[in-house]
């Protein structure tokens, strides 16, 4: 019985500290604090980086999918098993070297895409005097939609 009042009488303590800690942070609050939102998503569709990045992923799979046909016409072609094997071996290897240099190269530019539209968004932000900027599909109401001021800067 003692255990449960000393229990309850530390919950209602933390719970009157949290309480207060939770007001006096949101008192805090200037009056003149400025919230934006940014569609991230529609920027980055409309971002000529990335549809450039597409494109050219999508040139590259062609050239993979070149590959693998020559490859599996050259391995047709062999009919010593222990040959055909070690080609196999060879194309694989090399299939595999493409593969990841593509997806290398791939990694780094949208990096430097992502580094790019969080640097506008961010410039942008501050130079039209907002304090914080929010992903829009994380808000549920308010704030300043400035996507297309981005999405214009971005092109």
């Amino acid at each position: 019985m003692k255990n449960n009042l000393k229990m309850l009488t530390v919950s209602l303590i933390a719970f009157g500290i949290g309480l207060t800690a939770g007001n006096y942070a949101v008192s805090d609050v200037p009056s003149n604090f400025k919230v934006a939102v940014v569609d991230v998503q529609q920027v980055v569709a409309s971002s000529p980086q990335v549809k450039a990045l597409k494109d050219e992923q999508k040139r590259k799979g062609q050239e993979l999918a070149k590959f693998i046909e020559t490859a599996k016409a050259a391995l047709d072609k062999e009919k010593d098993a222990a040959k055909r094997k070690a080609l196999e071996q060879k194309y694989n290897k090399e299939f595999n070297a493409k593969r990841d240099a593509i997806a290398k190269t791939y990694e780094t530019k949208l990096l430097s895409i992502d580094k790019n539209i969080s640097t506008i968004i961010n410039t942008n932000a501050k130079n039209s005097g907002y304090n914080l900027v929010l992903a829009k599909g994380a808000v549920l109401s308010g704030g300043v939609d400035i996507t297309d001021q981005i999405v214009k800067a971005v092109k």
